[in-house]
Order: C-alpha cells, then sequence, then structure tokens
C-alpha cells in the first residue's frame, strides 16, 4: 500500500504498482533475531489533537512552485498525499477532509473518496468535490491538473515533499499556518518531537556494531525489485534507528536500481528493510530470500526482515515515532 509514506521517491513504474497495491491497508510481521515471533503492527490510525482547533481565516501563504495561495475557509479541505492527509487530521481537522489520495491508508480516512492514484490527479474529480483549499507537493500532477483547479478559483497549497526527520516540523507548522490553526501547529510539533525524542532513546546503549540495513522496494506481482540508495528517503530513519543505511553507504545516489546480485553482496546488509505489502507480493520472508542475491547476505542467510506498513514508513509526519520505535524494535529486541 505505501506507500510509502510516500510514493513520490519510486520510480513511475513503481508508482503504478503501488497504486493498486495500495488499495489495501497494510498489516504485516516481520522476524527479529531475538524472537520468532512476528512484529505486531499498531492500528493504523491517526491521533488527532483534542479539541479540534477553529481556524482563523482567510490565511495567505506561499507555495513551493512560488504562487501565493489566499485561504478564506478550510470547510471542505482536500489532501492529494497521505502524508498532508496525515497532518490535517492529526491537528484535529479530519472533519472538514473531503477527498484523499490512495496512500492515505490509516482508518479516520476510510471512506473518504479517492481523487489521486500514484500521484496522477483527477482536476475533475477534485472539482467536483467543491473544495476550499487543496494541498499538493511538487511531485503532485500533472501540473495542467494542479493549474485547472487553480484556474476554478481553489487556492492550492504546494509543498516540498518529506525527505528526513527534519521535514517533519517543517511540514506540520507549514499546514497549520494554511488551515489558520497555527497554535495547533505549534502542539502538534511539540508533540511528535517529543515523541519521536522518546524513540530514540529506546535505542540500546551498548550494541556490538551498528546494524546494517538494505532498503528494498518490493512489487512481485509486477516483478519490480528495487534496491533503496541515498535519494530513497530511509536514511533518516535508519540513522536514526543507530542503524546504517547500506544504500547511502554503497554511494548509490539515485532513489531506486534494480537489485543485482553484486549490489546486494556489496552491501552486506545485517538487515532487510522492506514495506508489509512488498513482502507481501513476494510471498512473505519464503519469497522474499528467493530473490537473486538475498539469501547470500547476512540478511537472507538469517532470514532478517524488518517491516514498516506502507502507509506510514516514508510519511515523516506525526506518526514518524511509531516508524522509529518499530525499526528500533526490530532491529535490537524487544528489550531495547
Amino acid at each position: 500500500m505505501p506507500t510509502p509514506a510516500e510514493s513520490h521517491r519510486f520510480p513511475r513504474l513503481a508508482l503504478a504498482v503501488a497504486a493498486l497495491a495500495l488499495a489495501l491497508t497494510a498489516c504485516g510481521g516481520t522476524a527479529t533475531p531475538q524472537s520468532p515471533t512476528p512484529h505486531a503492527a499498531a492500528p493504523d490510525r491517526v491521533e488527532p489533537l483534542t479539541p479540534a482547533p477553529t481556524p482563523a481565516l482567510p490565511v495567505t501563504v506561499s507555495s513551493t512552485d512560488g504562487t501565493p495561495a489566499t485561504i478564506t475557509s478550510a470547510d471542505r479541505i482536500v489532501p492529494l498525499t497521505g502524508s498532508l492527509n496525515e497532518i490535517v487530521h492529526t491537528l484535529g481537522l479530519g472533519g472538514k477532509v473531503v477527498a484523499k489520495d490512495i496512500t492515505a491508508t490509516f482508518e479516520q480516512a476510510a471512506q473518504l473518496p479517492v481523487v489521486t492514484r500514484g500521484h496522477d490527479v483527477s482536476a475533475e474529480s477534485v472539482l467536483s468535490l467543491h473544495p476550499t483549499l487543496v494541498l499538493a507537493e511538487t511531485t503532485t500532477g500533472p501540473a495542467e491538473a494542479i493549474q485547472q483547479i487553480r484556474d476554478a478559483g481553489v487556492p492550492v497549497l504546494v509543498v516540498a515533499p518529506a525527505k528526513s526527520l527534519d521535514d517533519v516540523p517543517k511540514r506540520i507548522t507549514t499546514i497549520a499556518a494554511a488551515l489558520g490553526v497555527p497554535q495547533a501547529g505549534t502542539e502538534l510539533t511539540q508533540r511528535t518531537t517529543d515523541r519521536i525524542t522518546a524513540a530514540r532513546n529506546n535505542i540500546p546503549a551498548t550494541t556490538p556494531k551498528k546494524p546494517r540495513v538494505a532498503f528494498l522496494y518490493l512489487r512481485g506481482t509486477a516483478s519490480v525489485y528495487l534496491l533503496g540508495g541515498s535519494d530513497s528517503g530511509v536514511t533518516s530513519l535508519l540513522e536514526a534507528a543507530g542503524a546504517i543505511d547500506t544504500g547511502k553507504e554503497s554511494g548509490l545516489g539515485k532513489d531506486f536500481t534494480p537489485i543485482t546480485s553484486e549490489a546486494l553482496a556489496a552491501a552486506a546488509p545485517d538487515a532487510i528493510l522492506v514495506m508489509s505489502k512488498g513482502l507481501e507480493s513476494v510471498g512473505g520472508v519464503d519469497g522474499l530470500v528467493k530473490i537473486p542475491g538475498v539469501a547470500q547476505t547476512p540478511a537472507g542467510m538469517d532470514r532478517r526482515v524488518v517491516t514498516v506498513d506502507d502507509g506510514v514508513l516514508l510519511n515523516y509526519g506525526p506518526r514518524t515515532d511509531q516508524v522509529l520505535t518499530s525499526l528500533i524494535t526490530q532491529l535490537y529486541g524487544k528489550a531495547a
């Protein structure tokens, strides 16, 4: 499904395949060296601030694409990525959201109509919902669809995609300002930052060495098997979890490259990180180790696989602490 928090980093082919898989809510498990018991995924829900804030509008904000947006109403919000939808809901304004893209997999968004798939926006679908504000990322497109929405008189705020932990407070603050709830943004930013810090404090003080982790993007139904590089989006998370991103260390500068036995051998990961639906699509760990080169890595030989739900892994939003907690628990065991 994730998503991958956000699917904008994946090649176009992978995006198309991800769009199909994302239609299901992700849930999955992994085995850790400390225990054969699969890792239990947390419920796919967001935790809104309470009480819900009251927007103070109008406000004018600047878009990343250079076009200012003047927002006079937050009554009908259309976030065009799952990450942005999650932020709006967590700020306490989920009741004003009238649509979603396919990467918004959390429970509170389950009944919303889908207006984008793989960042391919249907301007007609968006406009049919009479939005008063559309939230998008620079990777959302096509550009003609965004312009069509603007030409219809709907304010559109375009923000940069999230790539690291540093983006978490910036995105929350930006969206809160656009919605006219800056104080709620400050509260949510503080809550999120505190929880991320608490999660990082669970890394064991003494470990023999930093675990080496390779991020694989898998869609077995379409024979898509990709190895994450330094621009895949996971580096910041892995480093925050006390691990080494082997894609970055190996000098893979792109987001993803096709998996080869040579690349995996050079990476020599102790653990392999995959999204839940990706692992499911190849038949679980048994299918994963059949991918050429995987079984020959330390991770493959130990069957050491770490999974995180597609819809949250790369969101870099209010649930980032849950991602870190999951990574740390799976990498170091429940005693961490």
